[in-house]
């Protein structure tokens, strides 16, 4: 089964756009992935224009091969939105070729180890504070917060997610000067962040109960001094885990070796040469796998690394509906599974936008078994709603609705 075209397409996602690959075989199967310019990657889409022409003609079923031989002729500047780029052509593939044999994606990974997935709720008040014209009902106060709490316990979800915030003035703002919102580069950790930190996470267990698990997003916003500071300041508060950004694995294993909490981290690393030097220093308790960004048969070898380390991994997601199967497959695939993000809070013509939407029951995420993904864009819709002229991190409209 050959590959016969490759195009990408793209429609509006409120603050981003999403992005798809479409592959289509010789005999008519269509494979589909999901990638993502909007999280500080412009240029994936014409990574992926680039190396099509090498990939049309190939037989679908090797995709290794295909990885291969892409990584071959682009090894002089691999990683970065490369890496993005061939992982979206990866995860196209894997979807056409279980399409042929009719049979779900996670059947090529060595076949689903769980039918359900325990999944978190992503950008809990992040959405609604940092763009509440997309994700309404707008936060403004810390007694919002609460009542958040509340809304995601009596959803049946038992896992939570947020970040930092300033809370003056009778506003909530976001506090990100690692994504440059506010710019300060020196990422100096205060006094005043320090104590929103404390009250932020005090109104979102006062809201969810002493039973929901509650994770921390740190993002890049400190550096080492900065991020033990606040790993001081919540020692106390009952956390999931503090997810901490770092390019260096040998500070991020001193701040683990400090902390009382569990340490998450490696969402932005690409390939497993990225990844070794953090299972090897011991940095992390929980190894965040983008398997979006990196293909799922290549987040597999990742995923077996952690294992052989004693390391539990958790999906990246929080992108589309259908980034959310692909990484729900990876999910059911691999053995040392923590658990999922995925974002609750939705555009309001996001499920315009696929064939099926992901069921969710009791904070756990149902697999199906329909062929390859579980589901596909409506290409239709994606018209109904074009693509911005520009979106994401690198916008900058993100900076106006951040309060930076």
């Amino acid at each position: 089964m050959k590959v016969a075209s490759i195009e990408t397409l793209s429609c509006d996602a409120g603050w981003r756009n999403y992005h798809f690959v479409k592959l289509v075989t010789e005999d008519g199967f269509i494979g589909w992935s999901e990638y993502d310019e909007g999280f500080g990657s412009p240029g994936v889409g014409t990574v992926i224009r680039s190396v099509a022409e090498r990939v049309i003609g190939q037989q679908v079923e090797d995709h290794e091969r295909i990885y291969a031989d892409l990584f071959a002729c682009t090894r002089p500047a691999a990683s970065g939105v490369i890496a993005q780029g061939l992982g979206a052509i990866e995860n196209a593939l894997l979807d056409a070729k279980a399409k042929r044999l009719g049979i779900p994606c996670y059947a090529l990974l060595g076949g689903k180890i769980r039918g359900s997935i325990r999944v978190y709720w992503s950008h809990c008040a992040t959405w609604r504070i940092v763009h509440p014209d997309v994700y309404p009902p707008a936060i403004h106060s810390l007694d919002d917060v609460k009542a958040m709490g509340a809304e995601v316990h009596g959803k049946g979800f038992t896992g939570l997610k947020t970040n930092i915030f300033i809370y003056e003035n009778g506003t909530a703002r976001g506090w990100g000067p690692g994504f440059g919102r506010p710019f300060l580069p020196e990422l100096n950790i205060d006094r005043k962040i320090l104590r929103n930190i404390s009250a932020h996470l005090e109104a979102f267990r006062d809201g969810a109960g002493p039973d929901m698990d509650i994770l921390l997003d740190l993002n890049f916003n400190a550096k080492t001094e900065g991020y033990l500071k606040i790993l001081r300041e919540i020692s106390d508060h009952d956390i999931f885990w503090v997810e901490i950004d770092s390019r260096n694995p040998h500070a991020l294993a001193l701040i683990r070796r400090q902390s009382q909490l569990p340490i998450s981290s490696c969402e932005t690393l690409l390939g497993l040469r990225e990844f070794l030097p953090y299972l090897r220093e011991e940095a992390v308790d929980v190894a965040i796998v983008d398997a979006v960004w990196n293909g799922v048969w290549q987040s597999m070898k990742i995923a077996a690394a952690a294992e052989a380390h004693e390391v539990n991994i958790a999906p990246h997601n929080f992108y589309g509906h259908l980034s959310t199967m692909m990484n729900a497959h990876f999910a059911a695939a691999v053995p040392n599974l923590r658990i999922m993000e995925i974002d609750i809070d939705r555009l309001p013509w996001d499920q315009e936008l696929f064939t099926d939407l992901p069921i969710i029951k009791d904070g756990h995420l149902i697999i199906t078994d329909k062929p390859g993904w579980g589901t596909e864009p409506n290409e239709e819709a994606l018209r109904a709603h074009p693509p911005k002229k520009a979106g994401g991190l690198t916008s900058k409209n993100w900076l106006l609705h951040s309060g930076g």
